[in-house]
């Protein structure tokens, strides 16, 4: 049997850092998906949104706080499709072209824009501007995106909504199915079968929801009754719980994460069942050449010639982005992730007494980056305290601003220890740990997200305490953070460097193909575009 056809739709694609048009580990995730589909000649074209001005370059400014920048974006590499469709916005009429991509190694990759200047307003900024700038850009992305398919003549057997900003690509195959004379509830039933849905988000207040009378205003529903779109995701509307209840299958990221979604989602009626399809990272992109060759040789003196080569690189690149100069002889610690509270950042630091004297002797230095979303001033608070923490220690540790794909590609290559300390179950999947677990880069981490999977503390990497969820937590897992970085960590890596480099072996080994993008891929064929009924909702 041939593989089904999939349309896969994300907002946002990171596929280099040349092509700002991304936010974080979502993008990233859907660049590595469609990579992968590319890699493994599998019949799937991905449908996205053209940012004129990207996501933000973010700096810190001389006061110490984070400002934006937002430069327009190239287009070399992209031609226009050459098909137009229109998309009703807010009573107007948009007409859209698609832009076509195949530049960085993926799949076909589409990216929708209007075709008058004075319509993209739409697709200004990635997760910019106000809520019904919100509004029009999901029905450009999900509406436009199907009518896209249908102006290209693409066969589609199975449309993936990643996370809930195409939800409403599922009105407009209802519509569609109505227009031939269907019921709605015939029409639903039917377009069902055709839909499937990952879930990212495990904190409630981050899926998002929209009050019904705007989506009318924006024209997001102009063709249903308020009962009907009730039906579908509750009043006000929330896009999550529509995705659930429009597709025959849903999954999440992890296996941690499935089971946080099933409690969070119970109460959901007509929900479809949440599997566990525990994400991956392409290793083309973030796996470095030099690291695969000497594992793969069987080399240990290579492969750690290897890191050490990587190290250096990474401690060239902080000179010239920070100017502050690391020793490579000695320990790096890694934290690099988007700015949000529930990833604690600054955990490590918490406690003056314990990690000064790390720091004053250098048996430690740490590496920090992480962006904050544009409007969110919490988020800026930690990235201006991370500024303010490494103006406070100018020679153990560093904040290096502006993160991107390359200072992430430069991380998970050269660090030695790769952190994270989240509030367990928050973390969905967190695939940086990923991309440093591949490289030889051990992870230190707590029980959240892939890590229960991956981790065999002392052998592929360490875990910060014991998956306690008390309300005391950050000081128990700060007090595990400091045992085992002080008393298995760091007489390790300092006094048997054999042992490390069998660590690093073992990490490689452990990540290379279970948390790859490629067997990623091959399971959502497996469990979520082939079959035709729903299944029952297992790991």
């Amino acid at each position: 049997m041939s593989n089904p056809r999939v349309a896969y739709f994300c907002m946002e694609y990171g596929l280099h850092e040349e092509l700002p048009m991304y936010a974080g580990g979502l993008g990233i995730l859907a660049g590595d998906h469609i990579k992968s589909a590319h890699d493994r000649g599998l019949p799937l074209v991905a449908i996205g949104l053209f940012w004129r001005e990207g996501y933000t370059q973010q700096r810190i400014g001389g006061d110490g706080y984070p400002y934006d920048d937002f430069p327009a974006v190239s287009m070399e590499g992209f031609e226009d499709a050459g098909v137009r469709f229109h998309v009703s916005v807010q009573g107007n009429q948009v007409e859209c072209r698609a832009l076509r991509s195949e530049r960085y190694g993926t799949a076909p990759l589409y990216l929708i824009e209007s075709v008058e200047d004075r319509f993209r307003w739409i697709t200004r900024r990635l997760y910019g501007g106000r809520h019904h700038d919100r509004i029009a850009q999901e029905i450009l992305l999900g509406v436009g995106g199907v009518r896209l398919l249908r102006a290209l003549g693409h066969q589609v057997d199975v449309y993936h909504f990643n996370e809930g900003h195409a939800v409403f690509a599922g009105l407009e195959l209802i519509r569609e199915r109505i227009g031939r004379g269907l019921s709605f509830d015939e029409a639903l039933a039917d377009t069902r079968d055709e839909i499937v849905f990952t879930t990212h988000t495990p904190v409630p207040a981050g899926n998002e929801s929209h009050d019904l009378g705007v989506l009318h205003e924006m024209g997001a529903w102009l063709d249903f009754n308020q009962g009907e779109m009730e039906r579908l995701g509750g009043n006000p509307f929330n896009m999550t719980v529509a995705g659930l209840r429009l597709c025959r299958q849903a999954n999440a990221v992890a296996k941690l994460h499935a089971e946080t979604s099933r409690e969070m989602w119970k109460h959901v009626s007509g929900a479809a069942p949440i599997v566990a399809i525990t994400n991956g990272v392409h290793p083309g992109t973030w796996q470095d050449a030099r690291i695969r060759a000497a594992f793969e040789a069987d080399d240990p003196a290579g492969l750690w010639n290897a890191h050490q080569e990587a190290k250096r690189e990474l401690c060239a690149d902080v000179k010239s982005r920070a100017g502050v100069e690391l020793d490579p002889g000695r320990a790096i610690i890694g934290f690099a992730r988007r700015a949000a509270s529930y990833k604690r950042s600054d955990l490590i630091l918490r406690d003056p007494s314990r990690i000064e004297p790390l720091l004053e002797r250098r048996e430690v230095q740490l590496l920090f980056s992480g962006k904050a979303h544009p409007q969110d001033e919490i988020g800026k608070r930690i990235v201006a305290n991370l500024a303010r923490l490494a103006r406070q220690y100018p020679s153990s540790v560093v904040f290096i601003e502006n993160y991107d794909m390359a200072i992430g590609r430069a991380l998970t290559r050269g660090c030695d220890l790769w952190l994270n300390n989240p509030i367990r179950p928050f973390e969905a999947s967190g695939t940086s740990g990923m991309k440093a677990a591949m490289n030889g880069v051990l992870n230190f981490s707590v029980l959240d997200g892939w890590w229960p999977e991956g981790c065999e503390h002392g052998v592929n990497g360490w875990q910060i305490g014991d998956a306690y969820e008390g309300e005391d937590r950050d000081e128990h897992d700060l007090r595990s953070l400091f045992e085992v970085l002080t008393g298995q960590i760091l007489p390790t890596y300092y006094g048997d460097h054999e042992r490390w480099i069998r660590m690093m072996r073992a990490s490689i080994e452990m990540s290379r193909w279970r948390f790859s993008s490629d067997r990623m891929l091959e399971e959502y064929y497996e469990k979520l575009y082939s079959p035709k009924k729903r299944l029952r909702a297992v790991s």
